[in-house]
């Protein structure tokens, strides 16, 4: 496709001119002078940067820093801010917002950005003091009765990723965003885009939250717990890793309001620090993410070792193994021990409400919901769909998420789930068992249940469209030795879920294999699950099954 050189200098010097940044201002300029001459590659790489924009959707904004329209840079966010802003002013809804951000690179920067853009064009903003967890942020939309909350954050993502991520407030409970609001608040996005960011009015009169508020959030969220079943020094031994994110702060103040001991530290992951040094991947899930973590647990002789993503929104859990190794539990583990934990609570103080998982988390919540004699509810895959659950009691996703108490966050919340678990571990060792000895225990009262994954990542995108157009075309009727007995498929509509692209496979045994795209990365992804009366024999059939699908999605 032959380019337009003219076109694409004017369109990156248009972009130049209205650039705050002196940063990514050389990098452009350099970028300009390089194409000017009409070379090849250097013209190719500039129409690459103009080629399009980010799209703003259900997860807000999330990309690499760097110059250009398909970028996270000061411009991209200034047009965000201004778009959200006449969002809440056109559709007639609260003119206030409150913004926070995270440790990452240019997060304190596009804040400053947001707040000074959305007071020039009339709201009362509020910016957080700080760099501060994305659970404070969700907090603060229902605690300051706002119209919308923005996080500058990339949660667990690559160090060079920044993000945009928007909660509304009021009728919509302090939840992310959902469509259409999402397409709506593109749409005024893109017409800001249409002009230059220099003619926005800008105003720096904003509000600066007080401590009083962060004093809320620890109150509150040290409130969901009770009182400690054993002295601080006969509480299980922790390890506490913020994944060089801005998770422990906060976190040290809600264990210490809540009556907990303040666990060991990984002193290299504590403070935050928006280059990654120790890490290649800031992910709890990825693999070597926790090692230095584990590392400290075994010096410590630690009963539990957890840690936090870096806006501390997500949660990781690691225990001994025996021989001084430790394994780190699935987020479906995580899940099932604290959704078992929140149904016996809520039958204790004989209350009724709805136990949620994202459809491609393990079925086994459902069981413990039945149990109780409460609901249960699959939503689609993200927070934005398990916070709305009506009557929510407890929801996770497999994707280390959970949500304790949605009286407090209506999202998931790293620091509270952590609460969550030294309760429990508290719990447990004051009756003589432990975590490991709780999963035993789940197993013989509910079931043993495994799950597993695979994954296939594309270089070309249309290949996730072929694969999942091959397995309509041709449906398995056998998976890993067990029969298919229904096929489910999302695109086409079911009750209760909006279209989806997503295959949902039925098997003999209580077996169950999800087959989706990945919303964030270039993958197919299959999500397998099993149960059986033995954990063993419930890993066995997740290892056949993938074995199975592999080689249906490659």
């Amino acid at each position: 496709m032959k380019i337009d050189l003219d076109h694409v200098l004017g369109t990156a010097r248009a972009w130049l001119a209205q650039d705050p940044d002196p940063e990514t201002r050389d990098e452009l300029a350099a970028a300009i002078d390089a194409a000017s001459d009409g070379s090849g590659p250097a013209v190719q790489a500039l129409a690459a940067r103009f080629g399009g924009r980010l799209q703003f959707g259900t997860a807000g904004l999330r990309a690499e820093l760097g110059y250009g329209p398909l970028r996270m840079n000061r411009v991209v966010v200034t047009q965000a801010a201004a778009g959200l802003a006449r969002f809440l002013i056109d559709t007639g809804r609260s003119r206030s917002v409150v913004i926070g951000y995270d440790g990452r690179v240019n997060s304190d920067v596009f804040a400053r950005d947001s707040a000074e853009v959305m007071r020039g064009l009339g709201l009362d903003v509020t910016l957080l003091p700080s760099a501060l967890p994305t659970p404070v942020l969700a907090f603060a939309v229902r605690h300051l009765d706002v119209g919308a909350g923005v996080m500058v954050t990339a949660s667990h993502n690559p160090p060079r990723d920044n993000g945009y991520k928007v909660y509304l407030g009021q009728d919509d409970d302090g939840s992310q965003i959902v469509p259409p609001v999402d397409g709506s608040i593109a749409a005024a996005i893109d017409a800001v885009a249409a002009g230059s960011i220099t003619d926005l009015p800008r105003a720096t009169d904003y509000t600066v939250a007080t401590s009083s508020l962060l004093d809320a959030y620890v109150s509150a969220t040290a409130a969901t717990v009770d009182a400690p079943a054993l002295a601080p020094e006969a509480q299980p031994t922790v390890v506490y890793t913020a994944m060089h994110g801005v998770g422990w702060e906060t976190a040290r103040a809600v264990f210490a309001a809540a009556g907990f001991a303040s666990p060991a530290v990984v002193p290299e992951q504590i403070h935050p620090d928006g280059a990654f040094p120790t890490v290649s991947f800031p992910n709890p899930e990825e693999p070597g993410a926790m090692d230095l973590a584990i590392a400290r647990g075994v010096a410590v002789g630690a009963d539990l070792v957890i840690a936090n993503d870096p806006d501390a929104d997500r949660l990781a859990l690691a225990i001994p193994s025996g021989g001084g190794s430790y394994r780190r539990l699935s987020g479906n583990e995580v899940g099932w021990l604290l959704g078992w934990r929140a149904a016996a609570r809520a039958s204790e103080a004989g209350l009724t409400g709805t136990l949620a998982a994202s459809i491609v988390s393990s079925p086994a919540l459902s069981r413990v919901a039945a149990r109780y004699g409460l609901e249960y509810r699959d939503t689609l895959t993200g927070f934005k769909w398990v916070s709305r659950v009506p009557g929510l009691l407890f929801g996770y996703e497999e994707a280390l998420g959970y949500l304790v108490d949605p009286s407090v966050v209506r999202d998931k919340d790293g620091i509270s789930a952590a609460l969550s678990l030294l309760s429990l571990a508290t719990d447990l060792a004051a009756a003589g068992s432990s975590i490991a000895g709780q999963l035993e225990a789940f197993a013989a009262e509910f079931g043993a249940f495994a799950s597993g994954q695979v994954a296939t990542r594309v270089d070309d995108l249309s290949r996730i469209g072929q694969i999942m157009e091959s397995l309509r075309a041709a449906p398995p009727t056998s998976l890993g030795g067990l029969d298919v007995l229904t096929t489910t498929d999302y695109l086409g509509g079911v009750e209760g879920f909006p279209p989806s692209d997503i295959l949902r496979y039925d098997l003999t045994g209580d077996a169950r294999v999800i087959v989706r795209p990945s919303g964030t990365e270039p993958k197919v992804k299959v999500y397998i699950d099993t149960v059986a009366a033995t954990p063993a024999e419930a890993q066995r059939l997740v290892d056949a099954l993938a074995e199975s699908v592999r080689p249906l999605v490659s």
